[in-house]
């Protein structure tokens, strides 16, 4: 150990040797040192927060062990000690309520085989490959065992395969009907994957079956409500929710974002707070209050955030959330330097565990273009369900989809929906998986299937979505990823339309830098990777208006701001749809948006965010070098 930290000093294990080896002496004082400077390097470590848990145990310091086994359970569910020292720790203080689900919590580990535990502690450190790999093989002789089920899926949804996740989870519920947890892990995949509908269907059942489980069964009918549009519903559970339990700080942000769907920011904005105060350092509550995109931070909010950035107890997540809440904080007060700081400092703590690969994206983009080609559309041009319902809305985010949809949400004739991903389930569906070193199987089959397997996949398309519509002839779905998909969307929906959102390339990607996303848009956290995107998407946009001529309208953003009726004009025409007043007058159409922009276009439009990125033109060299020659021309940047 000493010969190890002599020649690498910072060697992550060998200190937590030492650690281990000074309590054993009892040097307790030297180990929580040593362990404090592992922290600050790593602080999800759960091996250390639960060796910080025995020193403090022997230096009869039992709150602030405590607070470390916790911590250490946190980071690593697995470790069976630190719940066991927790089971003693709430016994002996007499808090029986905390007991009781350490208790049942030790109780579900010590059941489970040791590759199994083996798992979840690989997944506490994000270590993927070995957890799938562990959890195949000990289902290879357990091939129907429930928590093996549970954990393979668990694997896939944080590898981004959430079709596999669903399959596996829906075989779960097959196999074990009566488990509580794999029937809610399987509603929980279907809200990811936006299939709200189903979710629904089995929270409300869940609900019926076990309707005193609160945090998990009755909170997860809430998020469904929401799912669906139910937002009443949502609403009425969540504050039942937090009368039940005031010390949750995970509910006020819930229903703090179902009142901003609304349009209710006071009512947000206060909730949001409220979660801060239950848990100072949560991080989605300061990052959720700047996300109202009007909220302005008190001088008190503001120190107490910059406090939490460097604070090595803050979790890397609420870190990432306050640094980003921290630059659009110093944005509003026009200290653009302190701005961008915080900026990419959350971007730079983001981006390490993104996936975003741009040699895939190269692959895509040119697989569309090499297989989507005019032949391939007149040869199967009458191909396809012939219903003109779907507008689609493509583009990159932040590029002005959201108030397209509000306009257009704003006819008579035409419903708002969401960001679907109907179509992105059809490809990765199509897709299924690629065999190592071959070219990818989607848009390949494009040209491959049966004819009528379009009709019936624009025939199901409309089907499905059905349940987020009104009963206006036409709505709208505003993916932006779709982008990609345009060829199977004139495959499978002839005569759907299809409108790019397009905004200025800076300003379109600065603003998807300064944004942190839910999830996906993973290419967004470094500048390079932004522009690189941009000039992809451009490129194949101008693939489609090459094949498909007509068939999508590019709508430029500073047009819509400089000219908005003249190009509601021309997206109505473009629609088949007569003018109509109220789509000029957008920004009084009441209605739920769950996105960033949603109180944006509640306001009549404004020009102030189109050149906003010139503030912060200094540091965007990286940005723009990524854009390339072809596109730094077509908009005239220097």
């Amino acid at each position: 150990m000493g010969q190890v930290l002599a020649k690498e000093p910072n060697n992550i294990e060998a200190l937590y040797a030492l650690a281990v080896a000074q309590r054993h002496q009892h040097q307790w004082t030297a180990a929580l040192a040593t362990l404090a400077g592992i922290l600050e390097s790593r602080p999800g470590f759960g091996r250390a927060h639960q060796e910080t848990g025995y020193n403090y145990i022997a230096l009869e310091n039992l709150p602030r062990a405590g607070a470390a086994f916790e911590r250490a359970i946190a980071a690593d569910p697995s470790l069976v000690n630190s719940w066991k020292c927790l089971a003693k720790l709430y016994h002996d203080s007499g808090n029986s309520e905390r007991l009781k689900a350490v208790q049942d919590q030790l109780t579900f580990l010590e059941s489970l085989p040791d590759e199994l535990l083996a798992v979840i502690s690989y997944l506490s450190d994000n270590r993927l490959a070995d957890a799938e790999r562990l959890c195949k093989h000990f289902l290879q002789s357990n091939r129907t065992h429930v928590e093996g089920m549970r954990l393979l899926a668990e694997i896939a949804t944080r590898n981004g395969t959430f079709d596999e996740a669903e399959f596996l989870l829906e075989s779960c519920v097959e196999f074990h009907p009566s488990h509580r947890e794999a029937r809610i892990q399987y509603a929980n995949i279907l809200m990811r994957m936006q299939k709200f509908a189903r979710a629904f269907e089995h929270a409300e059942q869940l609900l019926a079956e076990y309707p005193d489980d609160e945090n998990h069964v009755r909170a997860l009918y809430a998020a469904a409500c929401a799912g669906v549009g139910r937002n009443d519903a949502a609403i009425e559970t969540y504050e039942r929710l937090m009368r039940h339990h005031p010390d949750n700080h995970f509910f006020p942000v819930s229903l703090a974002h179902v009142h901003k769907s609304d349009g209710q920011i006071d009512e947000a904005v206060a909730l949001y707070r409220e979660a801060y105060r239950i848990k100072p350092d949560h991080g989605d509550a300061y990052w959720s209050l700047a996300n109202t995109k009007s909220h302005e931070f008190t001088d008190d909010e503001l120190a107490r955030m910059e406090s939490l950035v460097t604070a090595a107890a803050t979790g890397e997540s609420d870190r990432i959330q306050v640094c980003f809440a921290l630059g659009d904080a110093y944005e509003q007060k026009r200290d653009y330097e302190r701005s961008f700081g915080f900026y990419r400092q959350g971007n730079d703590l983001k981006k390490p565990s993104t996936y975003h690969d741009p040699r895939h994206l190269q692959v895509r983009i040119d697989s569309q273009i090499e297989v989507c080609t005019e032949e391939l559309f007149a040869r199967r041009h009458s191909v396809g369900f012939d219903a003109p319902d779907p507008v689609f809305v493509v583009g990159l985010p932040r590029a002005g989809s959201t108030l397209l949809e509000q306009i257009l949400s704003s006819h008579s004739a035409v419903d708002g929906t969401m960001e679907l991903h109907n179509i992105l389930n059809l490809a990765k569906r199509l897709r299924g998986r690629d065999a190592p070193n071959a070219p990818p199987r989607y848009p390949r089959i494009l040209g491959e299937i049966e004819d009528d397997l379009f009709l019936r996949f624009g025939e199901q398309f409309i089907e499905d979505t059905r349940v987020y519509r009104g009963t206006a002839p036409f709505f709208v779905d505003k993916m932006p990823n779709n982008f990609f998909h345009v060829g199977l969307i004139r495959l499978i929906l002839p005569n759907a339309k299809v409108i790019d959102a397009r905004r200025h390339p800076m300003a379109c990607c600065f603003s998807g830098y300064k944004q942190l996303f839910g999830e996906g848009q993973e290419f967004s956290y470094g500048l390079h990777e932004l522009g690189n995107y941009y000039r992809q998407y451009v490129k194949l946009m101008d693939h489609w208006d090459e094949v498909l001529p007509d068939f999508v309208l590019c709508v430029q953003h500073e047009s819509v701001v400089d000219d908005l009726e003249g190009q509601v004009r021309r997206i109505l025409d473009f629609c088949g749809l007569p003018f109509e007043q109220a789509c000029v007058d957008y920004h009084q159409t009441e209605r739920s948006i769950r996105t960033p922009s949603a109180e944006q276009v509640r306001q009549p439009i404004y020009r102030t965010g189109l050149e906003q990125w010139r503030h912060y033109e200094a540091w965007l060299d990286p940005l723009k070098e990524a854009l390339g020659p072809e596109v730094r021309e077509r908009y005239g940047i220097d």
